[in-house]
């Protein structure tokens, strides 16, 4: 922040622009980079007036290290600033803000227009502590000066402000001659006289002297452009008048009507609405105004500090888990760090206002302490209905309220009251803790169904040790339910109705008589007086205490019952489905049925096995057309496209199946024959070399193998064993190595993985 302010110091900000609007934004961020805020009572506000091109801005530029907007002599005499401008001093203490007033008498505003002069001039009088009046020294003397309607001015506007601060007037007389100050200041002062005597005064100020008013003083500078040596220096000794302005003695004077900085911007910006709506501006009325809201905004952000407290967040987690040690203790600690940081930031303020406002903070803070210690366990104690819920809220209510009374007796101690209103304040904190409990009785009713369903659920799916209920079909499920239910007509019974007192009630019982032990009757008797839930009241409760009506009871039941049937019957189809599922054989009576009444049968495929071979074969081919047809698969847009589609391909699926079968047949029997052939050539041969094969010759006894033989063509083998350059150039115990190698029978190539499941089911 230091770096920041010394960063801006001097910089220039427009407070008020020239139609008159306040720049709040600029303002602020001027106020927080600058430091000012920060500065409680010590700062200082300095202001400068005069006529349209005296200098005004080169003056504050020397004087204070400012860079205001000055004017370019060379390209003529124009107006430079328009509106209200601000900037942070440099390098002098207190920390100092100096404003900027738009020119007076200039010809861009006209001869007629002189409502903003007038409001500028008062708002720098209501705001400032030092107000600078810029005059020329050839006009001190002279009837018609610039300067005498200005003082008409800076005098008729401060009628308007009741009981005004007295304000430090600086006449700077500029561009002196050689006429000594001695001889200017008794002239002027008397002029200054004459305008305060020709200004009409209100009744009550018509004898008072401008000394109760004002502090006048005097002081001359060189012309800056014929004698700008001379005029720095005497800026110079001029600036260490406003050291230390604001301490007894010095330059600023009276300070009772100051405001504190952190509150400086908001009543600027008030002071300025009342001048702009042409009211009269009431100091001690807008000081005790700017102290109110000001403490409001103090007090709400360490309220917002506090919430967002981390230790309190903890405390406040550690309290929903249990009770804590050195509650008190600690929640004390707390509240009181965050109640210093109030009374350090509002000290400066109207101390009336700042107590009343710290008080409120306290109660804030107490009602705040109240609610966490009962909101929480009044919820879990509703979570938890049962018949003493509400004995227990009592208890708790009465336990924590008497808790927190010493605390809050020993706040309003402070502020000497009176006991009357002691006690009517310790009442309403009674009050405040009721209307906690009440407030959070009626959100818990407005969610009534929601709790009865979560306590249905709880019950009828949870056995007594809590752990998930499995439905077996061993468990009676009516019973079940009606438990459930009856648990969840308990809950709405307690939340029905609030009860502070002891006195007992037929509540429950009439529930649960007319709700669960009869049926429901229908809308025509529901009407009758013989239904004890055809009210809008209970008996014996009044109606401001009463949550849920009888019918609304009623209604609430109905719809409890159509929302929690799907549970009973998926837990009913669970049933079912568990029995069916440990269900394999099936129940003794139907074996014996099946005995008696399929007894031939059974004798019949005994008597004939090949029936039982037959219905074995039936099944294989049955299984491998349905594994080839992917039946699932096909029925799974529908029966009808199943159907046609499985129909469609039944007959070809057939016809490959019976041809894979021939053909690996066929193969299995060439692999047995070239097997044979394999260990023939396995035998020992004579070291002459092979003997000559006979020629085949067939006769009729000849076997369907050796015409089989005859018929297929020569195997590799056998070429390679009649080759004389194979023979000759391999080992005889190398050969029939090789041989048996090549004549290993080769795997055939698989079909496709479905059709391959389905020959090998066949």
């Amino acid at each position: 922040m230091a770096e920041d302010g010394a960063a801006t110091a001097g910089t220039a900000v427009q407070l008020i622009d020239g139609e008159g609007g306040f720049a709040t934004d600029s303002a602020e961020r001027f106020m927080a980079t600058a430091g000012v805020a920060e500065c409680g009572l010590s700062y200082a506000v300095v202001s400068i007036m005069g006529p349209q091109s005296s200098g005004k801005s080169t003056l504050l530029n020397q004087l204070f290290g400012t860079n205001f907007r000055e004017m370019d002599a060379f390209r003529g005499r124009s107006q430079t600033t328009k509106g209200i401008w601000m900037a942070h001093c440099v390098g002098v203490e207190p920390c100092t803000v100096v404003m900027d007033l738009e020119g007076t008498d200039g010809r861009e505003r006209g001869e007629d227009d002189t409502a903003f002069e007038k409001q500028s001039a008062l708002f720098a009088l209501a705001i400032s502590d030092i107000v600078l009046i810029n005059m020329w020294c050839h006009d001190i003397g002279r009837e018609q000066a610039a300067n005498k309607p200005l003082l008409k001015t800076v005098f008729q506007v401060m009628m308007r402000l009741f009981s005004p601060r007295k304000t430090t007037l600086l006449f700077v007389i500029r561009d002196k001659t050689r006429t000594p100050l001695e001889h200017l200041e008794p002239v002027l002062r008397e002029d200054i006289q004459k305008i305060w005597n020709s200004v009409p005064k209100p009744e009550a100020h018509k004898d008072t002297p401008l000394s109760e008013f004002f502090n006048v003083e005097v002081t001359a500078l060189p012309s800056f452009e014929e004698k700008e040596e001379q005029f720095r220096e005497q800026v110079q000794q001029l600036r260490q008048r406003f050291a230390n302005s604001i301490a007894p003695g010095g330059l600023a004077g009276d300070r009772r009507g100051v405001v504190p900085a952190s509150g400086f911007l908001f009543s600027s910006q008030q002071i300025w609405k009342i001048i702009r709506e042409n009211k009269d501006l009431d100091l001690p009325a807008h000081k005790v105004m700017v102290a109110t809201v000001r403490c409001d905004e103090i007090a709400n952000e360490k309220f917002g500090c506090l919430a967002s407290d981390a230790e309190w967040l903890e405390l406040e987690n550690a309290v929903q888990s249990g009770s804590v040690q050195g509650f008190g203790k600690k929640l004390g600690y707390i509240v009181d760090v965050h109640m210093q940081e109030y009374d350090k930031e509002a000290v400066y303020f109207d101390e009336a206002v700042r107590k009343a406002k710290r008080q409120v903070l306290e109660s804030r803070i107490l009602n705040e302490k109240l609610r966490k210690a009962l909101v929480e366990p009044v919820e879990s104690l509703f979570d938890a209905a049962s018949q003493t819920t509400w004995e227990s809220i009592r208890n708790l209510y009465k336990r924590e309220t008497e808790a927190i009374l010493p605390e809050f007796l020993n706040t309003l101690s402070g502020f000497e009251m009176e006991s009357a209103v002691s006690e009517g304040m310790v009442s309403k904190l009674r009050d405040y803790a009721r209307s906690i409990v009440e407030n959070k009785a009626k959100e818990e009713a407005n969610k009534v169904l929601m709790h009865m369903k979560e306590r249905f659920t709880t019950v009828f799916s949870h056995d007594k040790d809590s752990m998930p209920r499995v439905w077996t079909g061993k468990e009676d499920v009516r019973a079940i339910a009606k438990d459930a239910r009856s648990s969840a007509l308990k809950l709405m019974s307690v939340l029905a109705v609030i009860r502070w007192d002891d006195k007992p009630d037929s509540i429950e019982n009439i529930l649960i008589s007319t709700l669960l032990d009869s049926p429901v009757e229908s809308k025509s008797s529901s009407a009758s007086s013989g239904d004890p839930l055809a009210s809008t009241t209970w008996e014996e409760v009044h109606a401001k205490h009463t949550l849920i009506t009888p019918a609304q009871c009623k209604s609430l039941w109905k719809q409890f019952k159509s929302e929690t049937e799907f549970t009973i019957t998926q837990a009913v189809t669970a049933q079912q489905a568990h029995r069916r599922a440990n269900g394999g054989m099936p129940p003794p009576w139907a074996m014996v049925a099946i005995a008696i009444l399929g007894f031939n049968e059974i004798m019949a495929l005994l008597r004939n096995p090949i029936y039982l071979f037959l219905l074995f074969v039936g099944y294989l081919v049955a299984k491998a057309l349905a594994v080839q047809l992917d039946i699932g698969r096909e029925f799974q847009n529908g029966m009808v496209p199943g159907i046609i589609s499985v129909s469609a391909k039944l007959l070809p699926s057939m016809q490959n199946l019976l041809r894979k079968v021939a053909s690996d047949q066929q193969q299995q029997q060439q692999g047995q024959h070239q097997q044979q052939h394999g260990q023939q050539q396995h035998r020992p041969q004579a070291a002459e070399g092979p003997e000559p094969q006979p020629p085949l010759l067939l006769s009729p006894n000849s076997s369907m193998r050796e015409l089989r033989r005859l018929h297929m063509p020569p195997s590799p083998v056998r070429r390679s064993l009649s080759s004389p350059s194979h023979s000759s150039s391999s080992s005889p115990l190398g050969s029939p190595r090789r041989v048996s190698e090549d004549q290993k029978p080769r795997r055939a190539v698989e079909p496709e993985s479905e059709s391959s499941s389905a020959y090998s089911i066949v």
